[in-house]
């Protein structure tokens, strides 16, 4: 009954498991008053790393 995952499907959860973390810290910092304002291209560029790292992290897991 355990079927692997499918590759496109891993890929997705890593990126919105990254993205979920990512958004959580920032929010933290933002809360505590370390970060007072987020520029919108940073926001985008992490975004974009999290996309990245997810693609990495699924081909990674997949080759297991």
């Amino acid at each position: 009954m355990n079927e692997p995952v499918n590759l496109a499907v891993r890929i997705v959860l890593y990126v919105v498991g990254i993205l979920l973390v990512m958004m959580a810290g920032l929010i933290l910092l933002k809360g505590v008053g370390l970060l007072p304002t987020i520029p919108e291209y940073v926001v985008w560029a992490l975004v974009l790393l999290a996309i990245g790292i997810g693609i990495i992290g699924g081909l990674r897991s997949s080759r297991k």
